[in-house]
């Protein structure tokens, strides 16, 4: 049998009605671009904002005829919402704090409030905590994974959500091969290895897919992989965000009450004045950052023991004093980081008591005492004109 078309897709669409109950959601332009991979289908459907938790059984309607479609192995819809200027801004609420799960017994400390209709957190995650560069080729990813596993090394539940849409690096650096399986049709089991829980849109499609997505499917896909998807209970979720300010980013500071962010830059100008974009922009939409990695910091030549700063030294560092944000650390570059990346055996758990692994440990460290020391942060309503 052939796989199910997109064109197909949309003809079942026409049976779904739309809010007016004349005319179906297609007709009304409600429906965004239609992504199928491996006979699963992605969509979203774009509603006035202030009618989105009315119109969630449009949602589910649409779901379910696409699902009930021959050919098709599931489906994943989601609701998006641009708001006009000038319309009032939707108030949002934070997730109840979460005791710590670790071996450490270590609890957030903030006082409850009342939550606040709108935005909502994940239930069972303790912190969100964004790992972000300003451009690509900092090792971004490969520093997700080992912060990930340095705060598991410290007594932590810990999971990993790949945010890379168009470029998922997960899979590959944690050695994880397959597609994740569902409970009830609907919410995933997340894959996991190393202790890590970790979801990728890597998992989902194939490694050659070109994701062709605009911002609303983008949008749909990351609130998709963030709250449908069985994480259970965990102190943190380190989200690795694609690099620069885009789509993903402010998705995530609009909808998800990130715990705060850390920012992995080298040392040389041009990549701390990209950093520096992404500063600016979690400060606008009031993400706390937790601090920055000096990532490639300087090489140790493994025959003789010569230091090489490579790309400079001590930028990152200068630059977290300027802002007065923490330094978090200097991760050198290593030989040892880039195969153990590109075998999917990443370095702290295939070498757990080297030096480079304490380095990283030490980093997580500094990362769970900032996130003890933060309130948790209301997500902002941001408005798109």
């Amino acid at each position: 049998m052939t796989g199910v078309t997109k064109e197909q897709v949309l003809e079942t669409l026409r049976t779904v009605r739309g809010p007016d109950l004349e005319h179906d959601i297609v007709e009304l332009g409600m429906v965004s671009d239609v992504f199928i991979s491996d006979g699963k289908v992605y969509f979203s459907i774009t509603v006035p904002a202030e009618r989105a938790k009315e119109l969630e059984p449009l949602r589910q309607a649409a779901e379910r005829v696409i699902r009930e479609m021959p050919g098709v192995n599931g489906a994943l819809v989601a609701l998006t919402a641009d708001k006009k200027g000038g319309s009032a801004n939707a108030p949002v609420s934070r997730p109840q704090p979460q005791a710590g799960h670790g071996h450490h017994g270590h609890a957030h400390a903030q006082q409850p409030q009342q939550p606040r209709a709108g935005k909502i957190g994940v239930p069972g995650i303790g912190a969100i905590v964004a790992v972000a560069s300003g451009k690509g080729g900092v090792g971004k990813s490969t520093t997700a994974v080992n912060l990930a596993l340095g705060l598991q090394a410290n007594g932590l539940k810990v999971g990993i959500l790949d945010a890379d849409i168009y470029g998922p690096s997960m899979p590959r650096l944690l050695k994880i091969s397959g597609r994740p399986t569902q409970i009830d049709g609907r919410i995933i089991n997340p894959m996991e290895n190393y202790g890590l829980k970790v979801m990728s849109m890597g998992f989902l499609v194939d490694e050659e897919t070109a994701m062709i997505w605009r911002g609303p499917m983008v949008q749909s896909a990351l609130m998709q992989m963030l709250r449908e998807v069985a994480w259970g209970e965990l102190d943190v979720l380190v989200v690795d965000m694609p690099p620069g300010t885009g789509d993903a980013q402010l998705t995530m500071a609009q909808q998800v009450p990130l715990a705060g962010a850390v920012i992995v830059s080298t040392p040389q100008d041009l990549a701390l004045i990209d950093a520096r974009k992404g500063l600016n922009m979690f400060k606008k939409v009031e993400v706390p950052v937790l601090g920055i990695i000096e990532n490639m910091s300087y090489f140790i030549a493994p025959d003789t023991g010569t230091r090489y700063d490579i790309f400079g030294h001590g930028g990152a560092r200068k630059e977290a004093e300027r802002i007065e944000v923490p330094f978090l650390g200097e991760v050198p570059l290593t030989i040892n980081i880039r195969e153990t990346s590109d075998a999917g055996t990443p370095l702290v758990a295939s070498e757990p008591n080297g030096i480079v692994a304490g380095i990283y440990k030490d980093i997580a460290a500094k990362v769970w005492q900032q996130l003890n020391g933060q309130p948790q942060r209301d997500a902002p309503a941001i408005v798109f004109e």
